[in-house]
């Protein structure tokens, strides 16, 4: 027997018992499809009634096909048994909707007919509430689950749980173990960077420090050149003021010169100003009584310019008067010379008329009777056109008030294509709007691709330069190996010199002192090449040997020579050389190479920028020397790894 799960969730329902108050109470409705294959196929709906916070709550109902016909004929049902389980779902979806509301429209009643749902049959009826009455959709008899059934029912519960809480405890170990592994991942990355940020910080500190000495030289420098230009600044000043004074004086000589020919010239301007003041008296007084004519003269003219319009207005009006007068003669001329010609007309068909006068007596004789009949004829026609008039009355009527409806469609079409214009005016502003949106989102896009781009460049960047801190790390273990190799290399030839008794104070024949005896304890700690070359300089020649180191590291020793500043506690010890003070020369390295350096590295600290930098050249012999080849021979070339 194969079970199908088609509906499985809470339901509110309002259960009705007899002689109680109505409550709600949220049900879980549990709906599945049995299929039946021993001993012949068959099909069966069962529904299950039960409570989350109550187990012993439960109510069964199994339809099978025959059962499903007679409820089918009983309650007036639509529908086929196949078709049956997703209607029934629907309805009860429906109330599940509904149920939110204060008054629902589909609701779901559960009826029994004890006081108390214990041990007895329930109906669960889909109701529909309309203003009119209650329609049932549907009613189902729910028996009650007896103690198997329960018992049942408890231990597929149980069951499910026990199940659920596998399922939960191995997502629960999952997601601890996927969080263990974050943390730890955290952990080490925050310990990468806080070492990262000490580094910086050291870094910063040095740097800020040379800073600040550079600057302090710079303002130092600043200052003195202030000064100077102070001082010459004052000495031209004075220069120029002597220039000036001298300017000065000159220009007020002029001007007294000048205050005098111009005293001279404003006696000559006084005079004839009091000349022109006398003339201008006169002209006022003059001017003033040409005014007063003017005066006049303008209301003379204004008064004339009146006249002169009533005369223009009189004489428009005589004009129009002459013209209709001459009109209205040429008018009668040509009606007495038309009435002249009528008069002769007139008398050739007076003769005319005369003559059919009597023809026409004749005639009217004749015609009397017949007009006898076109008068009853006409008296009926009358009757007629009244009653047409009449119609057309009517019909007048009907055109006047399918006219004013007419004017009312057009006022109305009028304001509906005013609206529609309206409308498409705002649609068109809205499509603007929204290409100019699509627009802007094109920009958008188009920055966060170029972030994308530019985010990804700097990871490539990122990867390369940890691949490069990686070789150089390979390269400074490398070199430190190498180093502590001669180190063990020479300690063994010390021993074996010491053994056979050989420690004297000569010089050997090459001209250099013998390597010095070194302590037990040196090889639990990394030799530092420095001391071996500052004391010994045979032994730094044989250390930079092509034999012995690669070209790379002779790069990288001497990077480690001209950064001086770590080995400051290290002392240099120079020893007499024959050979070297006849020819003047200090031993080992040359003294600009011992200063100390406030920027400088140590070999276990080298980066790639130092790699790119040049570097002061040791005073070593010819052929110890890298040569350009060797020297832009990369890393990688040498260390894999």
């Amino acid at each position: 027997m194969a079970a199908e799960g088609l509906f499985n969730r809470p339901v509110c329902v309002q259960v009705r018992c007899q002689g109680c108050e109505e409550r709600r109470l949220n049900v879980r409705v549990n709906i599945e499809l049995l299929s039946i294959s021993n001993p012949v196929h068959k099909k069966d709906l069962a529904v299950r009634l039960t409570d989350d916070s109550d187990p012993f709550f439960l109510y069964n109902l199994v339809i099978s096909e025959e059962d499903f016909q007679s409820l089918k004929s009983q309650q007036g049902l639509l529908v086929d048994f196949s078709a049956f389980p997703q209607k029934f779902i629907d309805l009860l979806q429906q109330c599940v909707q509904e149920q939110s509301k204060d008054v629902p429209r589909f609701l779901l009643q559960l009826v029994s007919s004890a006081s108390v749902l214990d041990h007895t049959p329930v109906f669960l009826n889909v109701v529909e509430t309309n203003p009119f009455k209650h329609l049932t959709h549907l009613s189902l008899k729910f028996l009650p689950g007896n103690d198997v059934e329960i018992k049942k029912f408890l231990a597929s519960c149980l069951k499910r749980l026990t199940e659920e809480k596998t399922v939960l405890e191995e997502k629960l170990r999952k997601n601890e173990e996927d969080l263990t592994r974050q943390l730890s991942y955290a952990q080490q990355s925050l310990s990468e960077k806080s070492r990262e940020l000490d580094k910086l910080k050291s870094e910063w500190t040095s740097h800020t420090a040379a800073l600040t000495n550079r600057h302090t030289q710079e303002l130092t420098n600043e200052k003195e050149r202030a000064l100077q230009a102070q001082a010459q600044y004052q000495q031209q000043h004075e220069q120029q003021k002597k220039e000036l004074e001298n300017l000065h004086q000159r220009s007020v000589q002029q001007l007294q010169n000048r205050l005098s020919e111009l005293e001279i010239i404003n006696k000559d301007l006084t005079e004839r100003r009091y000349k022109g003041d006398s003339t201008v008296r006169e002209l006022k007084a003059k001017l003033s009584g040409l005014e007063d004519e003017c005066q006049r003269a303008k209301q003379e003219v204004l008064s004339l310019q009146r006249e002169n319009a009533t005369l223009d207005a009189e004489c428009h009006e005589k004009e129009k008067l002459v013209n209709q007068l001459q009109t209205r003669v040429a008018v009668l001329e040509q009606e007495i010379k038309d009435k002249d010609q009528l008069v002769m007309r007139t008398k050739e068909v007076l003769d005319a008329t005369q003559e059919q006068k009597v023809i026409l007596e004749e005639s009217t004789e004749t015609k009397q009777g017949h007009i006898e009949k076109l008068e009853t004829t006409i008296k009926s026609l009358s009757a007629e056109l009244l009653k047409a008039n009449e119609i057309i009355k009517k019909l007048q009527g009907d055109l006047k008030t399918l006219m004013s409806k007419l004017k009312l469609k057009n006022t109305v079409t009028i304001q509906q294509e005013k609206l529609l214009a309206e409308k498409e005016e705002r649609l068109q502003k809205e499509q603007r709007e929204l290409q100019e949106m699509g627009q802007s989102l094109r920009m958008k896009e188009q920055e966060v691709g170029k972030l994308q781009e530019q985010l990804e460049a700097t990871l490539q960047k990122l990867e390369e330069s940890k691949q490069i801190l990686k070789t150089n790390e390979n390269v400074i273990t490398w070199l430190n190996k190498q180093l502590n190799e001669i180190q063990m290399a020479k300690k063994l030839e010390t021993s074996a010199s010491a053994q056979g008794g050989v420690r004297t104070a000569a010089v050997p024949p090459h001209g250099t002192p013998d390597p010095p005896a070194f302590p037990s304890s040196a090889t639990a700690y990394p030799f530092s090449p420095l001391c071996a070359f500052q004391t010994f300089p045979e032994s730094a020649r044989n250390l930079f040997a092509p034999s012995v180191v690669p070209k790379v590291a002779l790069l990288f020793l001497q990077v480690q020579f001209s950064k001086m500043n770590r080995c400051s506690d290290l002392q240099t010890v120079t020893t007499s050389h024959p050979a070297n003070k006849e020819n003047g020369g200090a031993l080992g390295l040359d003294s600009k190479y011992l200063k100390k350096k406030d920027d400088s590295i140590p070999l276990r600290g080298l980066s790639q920028n130092t790699l790119n930098t040049e570097y002061p050249k040791l005073n070593l012999p010819a052929k110890a020397q890298p040569s350009p080849r060797a020297a832009a021979t990369p890393a990688s070339a040498y260390f894999p790894g």
